[in-house]
């Protein structure tokens, strides 16, 4: 489970340069991945040998100083409801200003871990009295970088992950999948967490979760207890104007991180939005268990062929997707709620599938017999070898005698006749190709 930091900071302060700086060439840009936002919101980023989600909070930045202050505080409530930690940018060229004071309070009152961060700092000797004057906002010490010049990240680094939660090591925490609800505003989110968890009576318990403010709800269904992953906005309205499109995902990239499978809830009555794709996305990018939930099943006139309609709408605009469980319910009247444990259940065990290699292979040269793999130049594309390496989701490796002729759809038809051999059924499959020589092999 990854952590979450996020960076906070006035216009012009440098929050995408840094966001650049720190992400290096691990930024998750796709560009076929409808989860993938071509504004770079969030990226991958490692640090010590641990992976981290980076997100950039800066949206528009307007000229008008009340403007500014407001959309300062915007930044700071997306960053204290999703981040674990919060880079709060400051610039020693433009100095303390008022609109640094106002947030660093909020930020200060959250109680959520802030590093401060002092930006364009190329000669600290020269600027220690101007990087020093940020001592006055009270959150600690500043810590000096230049992000264009890449130089302090190492401390900034540092002193970010040593707020990072602790990875999870107890074997029955681990044991307890942990489920996320995510969605476009309005869609209902809040109505099945509280169905959920509360309706049918089975909280046991309260545990603290990877947040300082958020608490994970400990439930328990037929014996079987689950993690509901308490996310930004989920119990309690936030003051954030839901209908901001760059909230909503990046909520859902933190929800998506912290949870092994993920509720991707859609409107019966708006049909599958382009919204709704990239925040399924996310979850298709992340290699989680995907159950979609098309709520207000309750509310549309129906006849026979409606929900054979609402299928073929939903394969044909989360076609990435393909393995997503589905099941159409109504938060509301309670009207198939409870088939969702039922998919959980289905969706971790096929996270958690391993294949014998020697049966994998078997299914693999059945495949390979069935339709030739392709060849260019008058080289075909030899498959030496494929084994499973990891869960969660289930990766193979597949050893090759040029990966340049692998091409993507021949990787889908052998994952195709993998999924009619062993279902995997709500989970994503990966696939690595690996070159060896043909002596080797």
């Amino acid at each position: 489970m990854k952590a979450v930091a996020a960076i906070v900071g006035r216009p012009n302060v440098g929050k995408s340069t840094l966001f650049n700086a720190i992400a290096g060439e691990n930024i998750a840009i796709v560009k076929d991945t409808p989860g993938v936002t071509r504004d770079r919101i969030y990226a991958d980023a490692e640090w010590l040998d641990r992976r981290f989600t980076l997100i950039d909070t800066g949206g528009i930045e307007p000229d008008s100083k009340d403007l500014i202050l407001s959309q300062m505080r915007y930044q700071a409530e997306i960053a204290i409801d999703t981040a674990d930690v919060i880079i709060f940018l400051v610039d020693v060229k433009q100095g303390l200003q008022d609109a640094d004071t106002k947030v660093a309070d909020m930020l200060r009152r959250s109680g959520k871990p802030v590093v401060l961060c002092v930006n364009k700092v190329d000669n600290f000797k020269n600027m220690a009295a101007e990087v020093y004057e940020f001592y006055n906002l009270g959150i600690g010490d500043p810590i000096p970088v230049s992000a264009i010049s890449k130089t302090g990240l190492g401390d900034l680094l540092d002193a970010v992950a040593a707020y990072f939660p602790k990875e999870r090591e107890e074997e029955e925490e681990e044991s307890r999948p942990r489920i996320a609800v995510i969605g476009k505003p309005n869609v209902g989110k809040s109505s099945l967490v509280n169905r959920l968890a509360k309706e049918e009576r089975v909280i046991v318990s309260d545990i603290a979760g990877t947040t300082r403010d958020a608490i994970d709800t400990l439930i328990r269904h037929e014996d079987r207890e689950y993690i509901l992953v308490d996310t930004a906005g989920l119990r309690r309205k936030s003051k954030i104007s839901e209908e901001l499109e760059r909230y909503s995902i990046i909520r859902a990239v933190a929800a998506v991180e912290k949870s092994d499978v993920v509720i991707m809830m859609i409107d019966a009555s708006e049909g599958v939005t382009e919204q709704d794709a990239k925040i399924a996305g996310i979850a298709h990018e992340r290699g989680k268990g995907v159950i979609i939930a098309v709520n207000k099943w309750d509310s549309i006139e129906k006849d026979d062929k409606t929900i054979y309609r609402f299928r073929e709408e939903i394969e044909k605009k989360l076609s990435f997707m393909p393995y997503a469980e589905l099941v159409f319910l109504s938060a509301k009247t309670g009207q198939r709620v409870d088939k969702i444990f039922e998919k959980v259940d289905t969706v971790i065990a096929n996270q958690n599938l391993r294949i014998r290699t020697g049966v994998l292979n078997e299914i693999v040269s059945d495949a390979v017999v069935m339709q030739q793999p392709p060849s260019d130049k008058g080289r075909r594309l030899k498959i030496y070898y494929a084994t499973q390496v990891s869960v969660k989701p289930p990766t193979f490796v597949i050893f090759v005698n040029d990966k340049e002729l692998m091409h993507f759809s021949y990787t889908r038809y052998l994952e195709n006749r993998i999924r009619d051999a062993f279902g995997f059924h709500g989970t994503p499959l990966r696939f690595l190709i690996r070159e060896r020589k043909e002596k080797e092999s």
